[in-house]
């Protein structure tokens, strides 16, 4: 049955009960309620601190009323609760004895929990109260299984449990000298007390529930100023902006990986449901053309929130996985900082639905998007409401925010997606505060050229190829991980790497993909190490390790993929590495003076024959100095693949370095900024005969410079024909 009366069990003789006059009267000391109910639950799972961390259902529901002023107790209620899957773990079977025929009988959560809210209304007439608090043992069956498991399931919690007390952190108040709250259970709290407790006599729920209430008392007789101040737990996720120069807590804030490119902030607060988000704390990540890369960085109100949102790292949105790890204050604010006083007055409205337009017209106007929005969906403050997104040399970018006031005008607005607007579709989207200002704030996606570049690489010690397999593959490295990182890893095979081969693989943002090769010094060593290192931990992860060839090796490198099905090529058939958005180091560079200029043979793998290559004139290559292992910041365009930052890289080099390098070797060098242009726009389908038609009449360029960049022999033919113009 839904609930039981459950006789009083005194668990020490002298428990107040529900007629207790023997027992003498305290001043009842000061709280904030005079009734608490005292509620226990468990799942399908895990249990105990890993409570909720496997996403499995509630399957048990325990409570009792108690009285504060009074010291008495109401009935004890115990219910089971049918799940979707009634597959029980292990632990669950052995720690509660309950099974899935019991459990199929039960009410669905739905129903068990309008019928405690009607129990608990009944409990409360008899002691002339109608007000209550929730008391847990710790804040996971609230925060971690109740409303995570309510939001996917699309029914609404009762207002009582957005408040709660935590008995572990009131029982530290009370008891300072106890052990610490993370480390205290319903058990251990009892024996810190002296309460003479038998597990073994009680059902499973009922025992808990009633030793719960035997510390309460115990509490209570201390005469403590305790129940004062409840855990909250947020109703809605709240907007706003974040100035750069506010300090951010590294230890309030995580990374999900994995979202779905269509999550906006609000999908993202409900996959932490539970859990109190700081105003303006989701920042979705964008990658280098302006999209949603599956990335968002999190801002949690203080580290016990973001260590129980840690705890979620695999949970589901919708068929989803999500990956939940550590970050940092500063990659926070790199995302969801602003200083633009424009940008701060479009945010200064909160609690406003923000969506996003892209692909307007570089030529729209205000009015032109009122009136593509029209009267069925009005933007808050008319023109106000309204922000276009320009590179900073102030053309348009084809993409503006919109505010709204409610969410049924965004739904309204949202409905116009892929309607055209002039001679073009407009796409919408939800967006975030932390995306109006990452957006707002970005330099252009393809940037001029910078000063005078050329090709880094160490020196000779290219990357291998062919198909002897001398070479392993980490796999699931730690997104902090460095290259002291990697060789405290390996032990005592660091002394058969060879030199300059570890290669961290980033990807197309820049930053680690959790993906290395190292270059060992021969197969058996690359097999010996796949042996002794494969699933070893690094920090809190375990690595992957895998034995592989320099084929597979510059495949991965060069954008394409390695998996169990084989190889999948590279992105495009002949590798293109565009030009960082910004030089690796803004000063001038040393060279040092038994720097010397090297083959580049591990910059661009080429398809070509032998002859053809033999034939291309030589690039210079800069060493600088102490660059055993270059970490620099690379930015590559789609569809440049990910590289690594110890082969290949860029640095401004300086002005008499090129001179003496190009006066060395007769080799010329990329041309002043100016002689070189990026077409952006182009039809699709556009070939190279439309591309120097478009700029017929202009001077000649020497074919020197084509040596430089990576063309097609079609390409190359075509350029070096006898003509007045060309076009790089």
């Amino acid at each position: 049955e839904f609930s039981s009366d459950l006789p009083q069990k005194p668990i020490r003789p002298d428990q107040p009960g529900v007629d207790s006059p023997s027992v003498p009267p305290t001043p009842f000391p000061k709280t904030q309620c005079d009734s608490l109910v005292v509620l226990f639950g468990a799942t399908a799972g895990a249990y105990g601190a890993k409570l909720g961390s496997d996403e499995r259902e509630l399957i048990l529901l325990v409570w009792q009323v108690v009285d504060l002023p009074s010291k008495k107790v109401g009935t004890l209620h115990k219910s089971l609760v049918k799940a979707d899957n009634l597959e029980l773990s292990d632990q669950c079977r052995e720690v509660s004895g309950l099974t899935p025929e019991g459990l199929g009988k039960a009410e669905p959560l739905d129903r068990v929990l309008q019928q405690f809210i009607q129990l608990v209304s009944s409990d409360l007439k008899v002691f002339g109260r109608n007000s209550y608090t929730l008391c847990s043992d710790g804040q996971l069956l609230i925060r971690q299984v109740l409303h995570p498991e309510t939001s996917k399931k699309n029914f609404l919690l009762s207002e009582c449990f957005y408040s709660f007390y935590d008995l572990r952190k009131e029982f530290h108040t009370c008891y300072p000298s106890s052990a610490a709250v993370k480390d205290q259970t319903i058990k251990t709290m009892a024996e810190y007390l002296g309460l003479g407790t038998d597990e073994a006599e009680e059902d499973f729920g009922v025992w808990q529930v009633k030793t719960m209430v035997a510390i309460i008392f115990s509490m209570l007789s201390e005469n403590y100023h305790i129940f004062t101040d409840p855990e909250t737990v947020k109703y809605k996720y709240e907007t706003g902006p974040c100035s750069k120069s506010e300090t951010v807590d590294s230890e309030t804030v995580i990374r999900a990986r994995g979202l779905p490119w269509q999550s906006s902030d609000q999908d993202i607060a409900r996959f932490f449901k539970g859990l109190n988000i700081a105003k303006g704390g989701v920042a979705l990540c964008l990658n280098a053309q302006g999209r949603r890369n599956g990335e968002a960085l999190v801002r949690f109100v203080n580290s016990e929130q973001r260590d129980l949102a840690l705890e979620r790292h695999k949970h589901h949105m919708g068929s989803r996985y999500i990956e939940v790890y550590k970050a940092t204050g500063e990659e926070f604010l790199k995302i969801a900082g602003g200083t633009s006083n424009e940008v701060a007055q479009f945010l200064s409205k909160e609690n406003q639905v923000i969506i996003r337009m892209r692909g307007l017209p570089f030529t729209a106007t205000q009015e032109d998007v009122l009136g593509f929005l029209g009267p069925e969906c009005p933007v808050t403050g008319g023109k106000e409401g309204l922000l276009f997104v320009k590179y900073p040399d102030g053309r348009p970018t084809g993409d503006a925010f919109v505010l709204f006031s409610c969410e049924e005008y965004a739904q309204n607005a949202l409905k116009k997606h892929k309607e055209i607007l002039g001679k073009r579709y407009i796409e919408l989207f939800r967006s975030t505060a932390a995306e109006v200002l990452n957006r707002y704030m970005s330099t252009p996606l393809i940037p001029t050229l910078p000063t005078p570049i050329i090709p880094v690489i160490p020196p000779p010690y290219t990357i291998a190829t062919g198909s002897i397999r001398d070479c392993v593959r980490l796999r699931g490295l730690p997104y902090t991980a460095g290259i002291d990182d990697i060789l405290d890893f390996m032990g005592d095979a660091t002394a058969d790497i060879k030199p300059h081969g570890v290669h961290m693989v980033l990807n197309q943002q820049g930053r680690p993909s959790g993906d290395a090769f190292i270059q060992m010094k021969s197969a058996d060593k690359a097999f010996m190490v796949a042996q002794k290192c494969h699933k070893k931990m690094m920090k809190d992860r375990y690595v992957e390790v895998f034995q592989c060839s320099g084929e597979e090796m510059n495949f991965v490198l060069m954008g394409g993929t390695l998996n169990r099905s084989g190889l999948s090529p590279p992105p495009c058939k002949l590798p293109c590495l565009s030009p960082p958005a910004y030089a690796a180091f803004q000063t001038a560079a040393v060279i040092p003076a038994e720097a010397a200029l090297y083959q580049p043979q591990a910059l661009l793998p080429t398809a070509r024959t032998p002859q053809a290559s033999a034939a291309a004139p030589p690039a210079v290559t800069y060493y600088p100095a102490q660059a055993a292992q270059l970490y620099m910041n690379y930015t590559a365009y789609y569809p440049s693949p990910p590289v690594s930052p110890t082969t290949v890289g860029y640095l401004a080099a300086p002005p008499g370095a090129v001179a003496a390098a190009a006066t060395a070797t007769h080799t010329p060098l990329l041309p002043q900024p100016g002689a070189l242009v990026r077409m952006q726009g182009l039809p699709y389908n556009t070939g190279m005969k439309e591309i120097l038609s478009f700029f017929q009449g202009y001077q000649y360029a020497p074919d020197d410079y084509n040596g430089l960049i990576q063309l097609s022999e079609q390409a190359r033919s075509v350029l070096q024909a006898p003509k007045e113009w060309v076009c790089l």
